[in-house]
């Protein structure tokens, strides 16, 4: 298999005795942002779980720009993996602009403090999401939309080269949903890193993603690259988890409808 910045061999991962994800395989070129679609219970936050350390793999590895980070401790992966979950832990007496400094925990030594430089730019960040204004508010009190701004915004100052998002859209409105996926596709492209999110609507996938994997049973059931992708070759991909499917096109993008 192609090496790429993220390269995933033979991944299975599971809860107890059963396994939910089966050797997975897949590999992420610089400047990607790549959509993993699967319906419920297929196994994609299972994946990137695994991926980030957060469940024991039962098998395989996981390389960043050839580097096995399978054996690394949690303060050591988040120098070359973030991730997003869909449910992140509550922060209570914590301010907005603390919580976006916390991304730079994976770069500091023991006990030293984010810099002068570190909360400017967490300031920058917060404003680029529209958000300057929580930035002393309470991120226990804000909106559920808010606090997922606020945790893309961590993310991006912890500038790891691998992002893992579990359906980061999630607690946002139709509009803000565009607007982030936008700014993550473009941060992927500019800074060169590689990125792997999953999304309820597979639309928004083929909005703003280079590359879809389908997750299936717990194994890669397909991939396609959208940029080569026919019409009828995005039908016929989707089709294998989403079923009977109608896709339409309209200056060269895609969206797909239940037939």
């Amino acid at each position: 298999m192609t090496r790429g910045l993220l390269t995933l061999e033979n991944i299975s991962a599971g809860y107890g005795s059963r396994r939910v994800v089966r050797k997975v395989n897949l590999a992420i070129e610089r400047g990607e942002f790549c959509a993993l679609l699967g319906l419920n219970g297929s196994g994609k936050t299972t994946l990137l779980k695994a991926v980030c350390g957060l469940l024991p793999m039962e098998e395989g590895r996981c390389l960043v720009n050839g580097l096995d980070c399978t054996g690394f401790n949690e303060y050591k992966r988040a120098k070359y993996i973030s991730y997003i979950p869909q449910r992140y832990s509550k922060m209570q007496g914590v301010t907005v602009l603390d919580a976006v400094l916390m991304g730079r925990n994976p770069h500091l030594a023991l006990f030293a403090s984010p810099s002068g430089a570190d909360r400017e730019q967490a300031k920058n960040l917060l404003d680029k999401m529209n958000i300057a204004q929580l930035a002393h508010q309470d991120f226990a009190r804000i909106s559920e939309g808010q606090k997922q701004l606020v945790i893309l915004a961590r993310t991006l100052l912890q500038d790891a080269p691998v992002m893992l998002m579990d359906e980061p859209d999630s607690a946002l409105d139709f509009l803000n949903r565009h607007k982030m996926l936008a700014r993550v596709r473009q941060l992927i492209c500019d800074e060169g890193k590689a990125g792997l999110v999953t999304l309820h609507d597979p639309n928004f996938a083929l909005a703003y993603c280079h590359r879809l994997f389908l997750l299936q049973g717990g194994e890669i059931a397909g991939e396609l690259s959208l940029a080569a992708a026919s019409k009828e070759e995005i039908r016929q991909c989707l089709a294998k988890i989403y079923g009977d499917i109608i896709i339409l096109e309209h200056e060269n993008r895609y969206m797909m409808l239940q037939a």
